[in-house]
């Protein structure tokens, strides 16, 4: 890589990169070794590297507007270039277009195009405002064909950082929004659970009122006038008043929804106490109709196979007292 001076041999040093390193190496060494013309490829070369960090710059600066990133990158790119005061740049992205002072499409240009996810979606071009000495690619050299690929490709990355990063910012933002509005609908139930549930305590209240103070006198007057068996159903009908309170069938009904209307009948007349030679002659039906009823219900309250009295079971909490009453 060397000669014996300590000078680098530029002829012999591309040879010496692996073949699959060697497709990077885009600017070989100059075989030019004289002193002007090597500090003006050097000079070259300043430029570029500048261009490239004052890209990454720009990026640092610009992390929420892909906007203000192309608008500056344009104004900036010229100063890379080697002839900047006769230099203008252009930028399509997306359908926008980004320009720098005094840009007009001539014959002397060069682009570059702008890829994202491996799609096109614009171009980079520069343009030399006058006619400037021929070199590798018309009036360009091939440095700067390298160094317009390369801000080509700077501009995908950098606008697929953003756009992945704004994108993330919207979905926050959208789910911080949601987020109070499912708070705020939570509040909302909760304000009118709660009034349901004080509207639900008032009508319990007028209810009691109600049994107590019109329909109980009523009932109680009628007693004396009755005969043995309506003054059962009296006072079976006055229990069933009571328990509007604390329903029962209802309670029964959503615990044991394969109960039929008659065993739920019959339930309550057994958790009211009475036995099944009772709820016969009430129904009019044999005992051992009433019997069967008592089986079946039993079997659909999970209780056939223990020793629990029918009516100490119905008559406990149907909802939460079965498993206390098991054990």
């Amino acid at each position: 890589m060397t000669d014996k001076g300590g000078k680098i041999n530029s002829g012999e040093s591309s040879s010496f990169i692996p073949k699959d390193l060697a497709k990077l190496w885009r600017i070989p060494f100059p075989s030019d070794t004289e002193t002007y013309k090597v500090e003006v490829a050097l000079h070259e070369r300043i430029k570029e590297l500048n261009c490239l960090y004052g890209i990454s710059q720009l990026a640092e600066r610009n992390l929420d507007s892909l906007d203000n990133l192309l608008q500056e990158l344009v104004n900036f790119l010229p100063f890379s270039w080697q002839y900047p005061e006769v230099t203008a740049a252009r930028i399509l992205f997306k359908g926008k277009t980004y320009t720098s002072d005094g840009f007009t499409m001539t014959n002397w240009r060069q682009s570059a195009q702008i890829y994202m996810y491996h799609e096109p979606v614009g171009e980079c071009c520069i343009v030399y405002l006058e006619e400037c000495p021929p070199s590798d690619e018309g009036p360009f050299m091939k440095e700067e064909r390298a160094l317009l690929d390369a801000v080509a490709e700077q501009i995908g990355t950098i606008a697929t950082r953003i756009s992945a990063d704004l994108e993330l910012l919207e979905t926050n933002r959208q789910l911080t929004l949601e987020r109070k509005a499912l708070q705020e609908t939570n509040t909302a139930l909760r304000t009118l659970m709660a009034r349901i549930e004080q509207e639900k305590q008032e009508i319990h209240r007028d209810i009691m009122m109600n049994v107590e103070k019109i329909l109980m006198p009523i009932l109680n007057a009628l007693t004396p006038q009755l005969s043995q068996a309506q003054g059962n159903y009296l006072e079976l009908l006055k229990k069933n008043l009571q328990d509007i309170t604390s329903p029962f069938i209802s309670k029964l009904s959503l615990a044991y929804q394969s109960l039929t209307p008659t065993e739920n009948v019959i339930c309550n007349m057994i958790r009211n106490g009475m036995g099944t030679k009772e709820i016969a002659a009430m129904r009019g039906v044999a005992e051992a109709t009433i019997n069967h009823h008592r089986e079946k219900i039993r079997r659909k309250l999970k209780i056939t196979n223990h020793s629990i009295n029918l009516a100490t079971f119905l008559q406990s909490n149907i909802l939460d007292a079965k498993q206390d009453i098991l054990n």
